[in-house]
C-alpha cells in the first residue's frame, strides 16, 4: 500500500508506532485478553494509563507545582463553556482576544455569564494576523487567547503579559513547541491534533485561581469535581486516554518538546519558503504571524485549481483542501507528520510551476 502523506487538519495523523500499540490494545491489553475497551477503568491497569499520561504531561511541559492535569470528555467545545462557569464571577465580565472561529465560539458561550469585552480582533482582515497593541483590562476576571488558529493560519509566536489569569485555548499546537506554564492559570486543549483520537480533552488547571466566582457550578462542569475525582468523576474516555498517553511515550523517546519545536520549525520553514518562491501561489496569513501548525495558502491563478488538485492527489496527499472560510489550501503539520510528507508536497508544487512553464 502506498504511503498516504495526512496533512487533515484534524482529527490529524498520529504516529504509525502509536496506532500500531492502540491497534493491539484494543485485541488484548496488558496480556489479560481482553480488550482495552472492555476493561474497567477502575482497574489496576487502567489507572495507571491514567496516572502515565498525567505524569507525562507534567514532564513534557515542565508543568509547576500547584496544577492538576485533567483528562476529560467534551472538547473544547465544552471548555468554552466550563471557562466563564469556573472563572468569571458573578456580575463579572472577561477579556477575550478574538483571532478566529475558535475565539469567537468561546467569547459567544462566555456571553451568558456577564460582560464580555473584546479587547483586541483580526476580524477586520479575516482572521489572517495576530492582534499585537491592546490593552488588558485590570478589572476583568481573566483574559482568554486561542494560542493558534487552523482555519486562518494564524499563531501566538508571544504570549501576552497579563495582570490578570490567563486562560489558554491550546488546542491545535500543545506540545508542538515550549511554553511557560506558569504564564497561565489554566491551560486546554482537544486531543486531536497533536496529542490522540477525537474523545478526550486535556485541562492543565492552576489550583489556586478556582472556587473564587460566587456562583454555584454545575457538578460535571466544576474543575474541582473533577480534581477531587483524579480524572475519574466519571467514566473517562478510555481509549483517547490511553493513545493519548502512548502519543506522549513517543514525544518524550524521541526527544521532548524541544526536538518537537526545533522538527516543527524545519516543517515551516520548509512549507513557508515554498509558498514565498513559487510564483503560482501565495500565502494568506501575516509573515509575522504564520502558525507552524498549519499553512494555508492560495492559487494566485485559480483557473489552474483543477490541474494543481489532480497532481496532488496523485502523489498521494491527503487533507490540504482549505477550509471554506478561507479557500484555497491548508497544510495542517502537526507533530506527527514526518518532514518528509511536506516534502513530497512542495515537491509537488515545484513540478507543477514547470509544468505551467
Amino acid at each position: 500500500m502506498s504511503k498516504v502523506h495526512n496533512f487533515s487538519a484534524g482529527p490529524s495523523i498520529l504516529p504509525p508506532e502509536v496506532i500500531k500499540q492502540a491497534s493491539e490494545a484494543v485485541l488484548n491489553f496488558n496480556n489479560l485478553n481482553l480488550s482495552l475497551i472492555e476493561i474497567s477503568h477502575r482497574s489496576k491497569d487502567f489507572i495507571a494509563v491514567m496516572d502515565k499520561a498525567k505524569a507525562l504531561v507534567k514532564e513534557l511541559l515542565n508543568v509547576p507545582d500547584g496544577y492538576s492535569i485533567l483528562f476529560l470528555q467534551g472538547g473544547a467545545s465544552l471548555g468554552f463553556l466550563q471557562v466563564p462557569f469556573n472563572y468569571m464571577k458573578v456580575n463579572g465580565k472577561a477579556a477575550y482576544v478574538n483571532t478566529g472561529v475558535w475565539a469567537t465560539k468561546a467569547q459567544k458561550e462566555a456571553k451568558g455569564f456577564g460582560e464580555v469585552l473584546e479587547i483586541a480582533s483580526s476580524k477586520d482582515k479575516n482572521f489572517s494576523y495576530i492582534p499585537k497593541s491592546y490593552q488588558i483590562p485590570g478589572d476583568a476576571d481573566y483574559l482568554h487567547i486561542t494560542s493558534n488558529n487552523t482555519i486562518f493560519g494564524t499563531q501566538f509566536k508571544n504570549f501576552p503579559v497579563s495582570r490578570i489569569p490567563m486562560i489558554a485555548d491550546m488546542s491545535s499546537d500543545i506540545f508542538s513547541r515550549k511554553i511557560d506554564v506558569s504564564q497561565f492559570d489554566m491551560i486546554y486543549a482537544g486531543a486531536q491534533k497533536n496529542m490522540g483520537p477525537a474523545g478526550t480533552i486535556l485541562f492543565i488547571v492552576k489550583d489556586s485561581s478556582l472556587g473564587k466566582t460566587g456562583r454555584e457550578i454545575p457538578t460535571m462542569l466544576d474543575f474541582r469535581s473533577h480534581i477531587k475525582g483524579e480524572s475519574m468523576f466519571n467514566t473517562p474516555p478510555v481509549f483517547a486516554v490511553y493513545v493519548s498517553m502512548l502519543t506522549l511515550q513517543w514525544l518524550k523517546d524521541n526527544g521532548g518538546v524541544e526536538w518537537m519545536e526545533k522538527t516543527n520549525q524545519q516543517k515551516a520553514d520548509l512549507m513557508y519558503g515554498e509558498i514565498d518562491r513559487n510564483p503560482l501561489f501565495e500565502g494568506t496569513a501575516n509573515k509575522t504571524d504564520r502558525s507552524n501548525m498549519n499553512a494555508t495558502f492560495v492559487l494566485k491563478d485559480e483557473n489552474l485549481k483543477e490541474e494543481f488538485d489532480n497532481m496532488w492527489k496523485a502523489a498521494n496527499i491527503s487533507g490540504i483542501v482549505g477550509h471554506r472560510d478561507v479557500g484555497g489550501y491548508r497544510a495542517s503539520m502537526y507533530n506527527a507528520l514526518p518532514l518528509e510528507s511536506v516534502q513530497v508536497l512542495v515537491d509537488v508544487m515545484k513540478a507543477f510551476e514547470k509544468k505551467q512553464g
